[in-house]
């Protein structure tokens, strides 16, 4: 009943919430890793501005928060257990409704809930046994639920995936810059129609094991165009552009496995890394803002194996969840 669900909203979100675990000199990568179950980590002031990015590791069942390239926040969180496995990908937040209740689950409270697909997944406050036990959604602690709906935006990019997560900023990257591209990938044709989402967050997908890039306005795919990248791939990794002024377009990169170093150089060649059809990028890069991401995945953007990793790009229209 919608009134017991109800009065047990009212009790989980009355209850005192915990504090935020001190950091006590370690960085939020190093203080993330010794969390227990329950524990969060919320230091705003470590970057009190710019574009965010939360990344969700299935294996380790935590999570980072980054503004402008930074981790400002981590916690410990529930996914889906065997048989409803949390799908690992990229996504953008679609929706937020801070009293939410499940359609598919007799009602369940889904507080502070910030949709990632229409058909289920979710980030919202709930449970936490210490292991994966939820449908697909991702349970977070409540009072950090509650701290990241005050910070994230519709259109925000969350990743999912089940590498160890670290990041590293490197030096700018001039990503505007023309790649060395063979003449038929050049000219090759591409879909564009950013009528389809006038406003919202703009992000770039590209699937390495796809060739292909995919453009999220929204949520919603605007453009998608063949792209081959060239040099070694390891693991996923995004660049976040975290400012625009009169001297072009600063990126930072993020990389998502490997160890908490920071600092690694990145040459300008980077972006000759990324062939794909002239028009294209002419196209993208104007819409491209703070907060954009551009995300490389290993992965094609899904998968067909039953059991696999459902969805990287979720686009489907709504339904209950």
């Amino acid at each position: 009943m919608k009134s017991l669900t109800a009065l047990l909203l009212a009790i989980l979100l009355g209850a005192s919430a915990p504090a935020p675990v001190e950091l006590g000199g370690r960085s939020v990568l190093e203080a993330a890793s010794s969390l227990k179950t329950g524990d969060f980590i919320w230091a705003p002031e470590l970057a009190p501005q710019g574009p965010a990015l939360l990344v969700v590791n299935v294996d380790t069942q935590r999570a980072v928060l980054f503004r402008n390239g930074v981790p400002i926040a981590a916690t410990t969180l529930s996914t889906g257990r065997p048989g409803y496995d949390t799908p690992t990908g990229v996504f953008t937040i679609l929706q937020k409704h801070v009293e939410h209740y499940s359609n598919k689950y007799d009602n369940a409270p889904m507080p502070f809930m910030q949709r990632l697909t229409w058909t289920g997944v979710a980030l919202h406050a709930g449970h936490l046994p210490g292991y994966p036990a939820s449908h697909g959604c991702i349970r977070l602690p409540k009072e950090f639920a509650r701290l990241l709906y005050g910070v994230t935006k519709l259109g925000m990019t969350v990743v999912i995936t089940q590498l160890p997560t670290a990041l590293k900023a490197t030096d700018e990257i001039p990503l505007a810059a023309k790649p060395i591209a063979d003449a038929n990938i050049a000219s090759a044709p591409f879909r564009w129609n950013p009528g389809l989402a006038p406003t919202g967050m703009t992000s770039v997908i590209v699937s390495v094991a796809d060739q292909r890039a995919i453009v999220l306005r929204g949520g919603t795919i605007i453009g998608s165009a063949p792209v081959r990248v060239t040099g070694p791939v390891d693991g996923a990794w995004a660049y976040l552009l975290h400012r625009s002024d009169k001297d072009g377009r600063h990126w930072l990169k993020l990389k998502f496995d490997g160890d908490s170093s920071t600092g690694m150089e990145v040459a300008p060649r980077e972006a000759a890394r990324f062939q794909l059809p002239d028009g294209f990028r002419e196209a993208v890069i104007p819409v491209l803002r703070p907060g954009s991401m551009i995300v490389v995945t290993p992965a094609p953007l899904r998968f067909g194996n039953i059991g696999a990793p459902a969805v990287v790009i979720e686009d489907e229209p709504p339904t209950s969840d």
